[in-house]
């Protein structure tokens, strides 16, 4: 078996592992923010709102990370996670007002 066989049966689960875990840190990172915001918007103060986010966030990666392993398509897998990510963490950034 050649070199570029193998990186061609390679690639898939490089790209799900990889997938999983920038995927899952985008999507946290996103979670994270989104939340913060939300609770600071329903009157928490920020060290508690912060406090209970990153409590919730190490559930929520773990989530994500088993998570990934599960659909038939990586694309979806990198949609749902850095898409989901990017999209909360643009949403907290129009919640939160300008300092």
């Amino acid at each position: 078996m050649s070199g570029g066989a193998v990186a061609a049966r390679a690639w898939p689960l490089v790209s799900r592992v990889a997938a999983s875990l920038l995927g899952g840190y985008a999507f946290v990172w996103g979670f994270v923010t989104l939340g913060i915001a939300l609770l600071l918007a329903a009157g928490m103060p920020y060290d508690e709102a912060r406090t209970l986010c990153f409590l919730l966030a190490f559930l929520v990666f773990l989530a994500c990370f088993c998570w990934a392993y599960v659909p038939a398509s990586v694309a979806r897998v990198w949609g749902v996670l850095a898409g989901g990510g990017l999209l909360m963490t643009g949403l907290a950034w129009l919640l939160l007002p300008a300092a």
